[in-house]
């Protein structure tokens, strides 16, 4: 069975839109992942069948998908596996056991997430954050060397986009190749700077929201590329 919704057919400013593949053998808890999917106003596509799903991500263009984990035709870990090595999507995976191994087991196959039904709107809501991870992957070579010239930044951050942390904490650090000589640079981000920060990644759409980018639009005083930067990176 395959259900398409969305919001008159039109797609508006990211993430109103995000082309979301929704997969679960059970009719009841897909139907309520559904609602509340276009609740978030993405464009969703359904279906209980695994082998389905496959062939619809083959013919047609999506921007993230969520699969139960554990399915009658095919292992949900198959899916996520196959979907990866084709697409490079990112993979929600959903289920109603949350065991160390299947966490530990999503978590080596690359999936980006791991839901546990039921499932609450408000974890829905943010995982167009992980389309943007997925799409700036392509962006840090090229934004980052055109910024940086000559040195060669290893980043090392401990918030990631979507974290609801609410005190200041150091996000990243610059360490050079001549790192024995200068002090790391770090960089507190807040919660309303990381607000500031998805403000300017909604503001500017996916295919735009390039770290260069971002920084110009929060205009914070000594932020630097290679904080907004390690702030986005998974």
């Amino acid at each position: 069975m395959i259900i398409e919704q969305g919001r008159d057919g039109k797609r508006g400013q990211f993430p109103i839109g995000l082309r979301v593949l929704a997969v679960d053998d059970d009719p009841t808890c897909l139907m309520l992942l559904e609602i509340l999917l276009n609740h978030c106003q993405y464009y969703v596509t359904t279906t209980t069948h695994a082998t389905t799903a496959l062939k619809l991500l083959r013919e047609n263009m999506f921007d993230l998908v969520i699969t139960e984990v554990h399915m009658p035709d095919m292992d949900g870990f198959k899916l996520l596996q196959l979907v990866r090595l084709e697409m490079d999507l990112p993979v929600i995976m959903l289920s109603a056991n949350a065991s160390t191994e299947d966490v530990m087991k999503a978590t080596t196959h690359g999936a980006c997430d791991y839901l546990v039904k039921p499932v609450h709107i408000k974890e829905l809501k943010n995982i167009w954050q992980h389309v943007i991870r997925r799409k700036m992957k392509g962006y840090y070579s090229m934004d980052l060397h055109t910024n940086l010239g000559h040195r060669q930044g290893i980043f090392d951050d401990h918030v990631h986009v979507g974290s609801d942390e609410r005190s200041a904490r150091p996000c990243s650090q610059l360490c050079t190749r001549n790192s024995e000589h200068k002090k790391p640079q770090t960089f507190f981000w807040t919660a309303e700077m990381h607000q500031k920060l998805v403000a300017a990644v909604i503001k500017l759409g996916i295919d735009k929201a390039l770290p260069s980018k971002i920084l110009d639009l929060m205009n914070v005083e000594k932020l630097t590329i290679e904080n907004v930067a390690s702030h986005l990176r998974v």
